[in-house]
């Protein structure tokens, strides 16, 4: 791709991680814990390593196609926005819903979750708005 640019992958990257580490840690971490039906012992099992440098992958990998996008279409502020917030609220909260719903997943989750997208893409959709201004 030549409309790839490392730079604002990155910082839209570390915007949507930053907001789940507020949203999951100092937000809606008992909340959150309470509604995935996991104990602290769950919890500490994990390797902490792994699922955040997968998360970030898979966020790296969203800021990717966002950037992509952007680059190919060169919408304003405001369409940036739209475009970042709609594609939470449009593709990838519906995607968790369906998932949610087979899982039998409680709505509080899904809405703590779904949450931690619509911010998420929203912090991305801002850092992109910053670095293409």
């Amino acid at each position: 791709m030549n409309d790839f640019a490392l730079w604002p992958v990155l910082a839209g990257a570390a915007a949507f991680f930053a907001v789940g580490a507020l949203w999951y840690g100092l937000l809606f971490s008992k909340p959150w814990q309470r509604a995935a039906g996991l104990s602290n012992t769950q919890l500490r099992e994990g390797n902490m390593a792994v699922i955040f440098g997968l998360t970030l992958a898979f966020e790296l990998l969203i800021a990717l196609v966002l950037w992509h996008l952007l680059e190919k279409t060169d919408p304003k502020p405001l369409v940036v926005m739209m475009m970042a917030v709609g594609f939470a609220g449009g593709v990838m909260i519906p995607a968790i819903g369906i998932n949610y719903l087979y899982l039998r997943k409680p709505l509080a989750l899904f809405l703590i979750d779904a949450g931690h997208f619509l911010f998420g893409m929203a912090a991305m959709g801002g850092v992109f708005v910053w670095l293409r201004a």
